[in-house]
């Protein structure tokens, strides 16, 4: 009986046509692999249905990612492959030889070969990424292990490297994805502009119900009017299991990832690095694995994501927005978000934005628990200057060591102004440097306007019975500044908060951000207990608290703001004065 059914099945191999796909082949061993086999490689060169294309096995280099992780290593004898080599976007494409699937196109050899070659990640190796897959993702589940950087590439001269799937950006204009680029890179995530999106668009075909091996499929960080996205090749489906790729994404282990259908427009080819430029279509699963032979995942439902929206344009006038769903990974998530702010600002036939702008961003992790802020920039270019300060209070707020809670949401919306809100400060006086307490010290700020007529400003500041005896500073300075100097904003030490309301209720005792603060401050030494300070906390109190608990409870030099008052509020100074005042008796 089973010597009548090994015939059949033989049979039916013999007479399948010439470059038919194996349906659901074995796996192949490494110890059956022999130089000189043929095979066929599986993989689409343009729209959506895979092609074979031919290779010659050269051999097995054992243990070459590690003990027991060889690469195949395969010569590439097809006429269209040679030419082009090993194509960032065939990452995964599977390898049958004699019927049975070898493994997985991976690994891109060194550049400006003679002879096109290719490395294979075995087939042993891919069903082990394949048995990890879990169960359907449940609607809270975040991207894990992304705690630090991308996992480390291999030099650009190394003799073989990871064909890292291209994270192609579309739905950004050129100037964006130039501004963005070299953040991205620093993420570990080479991006390229030249990006489509069947997404929301009313002609697109619908999803497919299955994936076979050999078809296009993207991983996604972002989908919706803004997707980045790494498109790659499945490698095997076993019903609605997929693995695909033959190398990591990102590595970090246990991830929610959106996978996507993929319809590849061309292969631009490259004596140096070929690419497939692709349509990222809409999502038909969740990647939950990212590991060193593979990326898998299930058919089906996509993971819970961010959604962020982005408002531009004047208030009362026509608004052009911006809808896109983002990974909820904390390291990821606010560079696509600072992306979609900088479409808005950059994007545009308009230019409203280059006189100067406002946003007002806000971050809901519940109805009850959010965060808003606003900040005002002098111009597009005083925009690209500060875009670190803007991304580190955006990280800032998406961030907290205390809980899995990242935002459900997040909103911005940019408000051009009519004028440059830049100021330049010129005069700066106080009236007295030693004053008698219950007097009134007058300062007295100097400034011109952008490209205007110069201002001054008088501040009267009522000086308390108590600070009879002191000697003060008079400061004006931003805000953020001013946060820095007297130990709040989001300067936290750690272990020094210790709950998620209490990280909230820090980040919204930050100053605004616009404009200059006048404030009289007081050299002292600060008893914090979580965000909240005392000024020359008995040292009994402190030697209780600090031996129960020397994180949470810190003494830190800092500055005591007694006195203080926002002044031009909307507009944007760099500025930091600082005078000495005694106040007598």
């Amino acid at each position: 009986m089973g010597r009548t059914l090994l015939l059949l099945l033989l049979a039916a191999l013999a007479a399948r046509p010439a470059g038919a796909q194996p349906a659901s082949p074995g796996s192949m061993a490494l110890s059956e692999l022999k130089p000189g086999q043929q095979g066929q490689v599986w993989t689409v060169f343009q729209g959506t249905k895979p092609e074979p294309f031919s290779v010659e096995v050269t051999g097995v280099v054992q243990n070459a990612l590690g003990p027991g992780k060889s690469i195949i290593l395969c010569r590439l004898t097809d006429p269209r492959v040679q030419d082009m080599g090993a194509v960032a976007g065939m990452s995964g494409s599977p390898l049958y030889i004699d019927g049975k699937f070898a493994g997985a196109l991976s690994y891109q050899m060194q550049r400006f070969e003679t002879v096109r070659f290719a490395g294979f990640t075995p087939a042993a190796d891919m069903d082990e990424v394949a048995g990890r897959v879990a169960a359907a993702p449940t609607a809270s589940a975040a991207v894990g292990g992304s705690s630090g950087a991308a996992e480390p590439s291999l030099s650009q001269d190394a003799a073989f490297r990871a064909m890292k799937p291209v994270f192609a950006l579309g739905g950004v204009s050129p100037r964006t994805a130039a501004i963005m680029a070299p953040r991205f890179e620093a993420l570990g995530l080479g991006i390229v502009a030249l990006a489509g999106s069947s997404q929301g668009s009313s002609s697109a075909s619908p999803p497919p119900l299955s994936l076979a091996p050999g078809d296009a499929v993207s991983v996604a960080l972002t989908t919706g009017d803004i997707t980045l996205a790494g498109t790659g090749t499945v490698s095997r489906v076993d019903g609605n299991r997929v693995v695909a790729f033959g190398h990591p994404m990102l590595g970090t282990g246990d991830v929610q990832l959106p996978m996507c259908s993929a319809d590849v427009v061309a292969i631009l080819p490259s004596t140096m690095e070929s690419f497939k430029v692709a349509n990222i279509g809409p999502v038909i699963g969740c990647i939950s694995q990212d590991r060193l032979s593979a990326v898998s995942g299930l058919l089906g439902p996509g993971p819970a994501m961010t959604e962020v929206e982005v408002v531009s344009g004047k208030p009362g006038a026509p608004a052009r927005t911006l809808h896109f769903q983002v990974v909820r990974d904390k390291r990821v998530a606010p560079m696509i978000m600072l992306t979609g702010v900088v479409e808005a600002v950059f994007g545009s036939n308009d230019a409203e934005s280059s006189e100067g702008f406002r946003i007002l961003s806000t971050v809901t992790y519940s109805p009850t628990q959010r965060i808003s802020r606003e900040s005002v920039y002098s111009g597009q270019q005083g925009f690209v200057q500060g875009l670190v300060d803007f991304l580190n209070g955006l990280t800032g707020e998406i961030e907290n060591p205390f809980e899995k809670a990242l935002p459900t949401s997040v909103s911005f919306r940019v408000e051009p102004l009519d004028s440059n809100p830049a100021v330049t400060v010129e005069r700066f006086e106080v009236s007295r440097s030693q004053v008698r307490a219950g007097d009134t010290l007058d300062v007295t700020l100097g400034w011109r306007d952008y490209q205007g007529a110069a201002q001054t400003s008088t501040i009267s500041v009522p000086v308390d019975a108590s600070w009879s005896g002191k000697t003060l500073e008079v400061v004006v300075t931003p805000g953020r500044i001013l946060d820095e100097l007297t130990g709040h904003g989001r300067l936290f030490r750690p272990g020094q908060l210790r709950s998620f309301d209490a990280y909230l209720e820090a980040m919204r005792l930050t100053r605004p951000e616009d404009g200059l603060f006048v404030a009289v401050v007081e050299k002292s030494s600060l008893f914090f207990d979580q965000a909240s300070s005392t000024p020359d906390a008995p040292a009994s109190i402190e030697r209780i608290a600090a031996g129960s608990d020397s994180a949470r409870y810190q003494r830190r030099d800092a500055l005591i703001p007694l006195w203080e008052t926002h002044i031009l509020a909307g507009k944007v100074a760099f500025t930091d004065f600082h005078r000495t005042v005694r106040v007598v008796e």
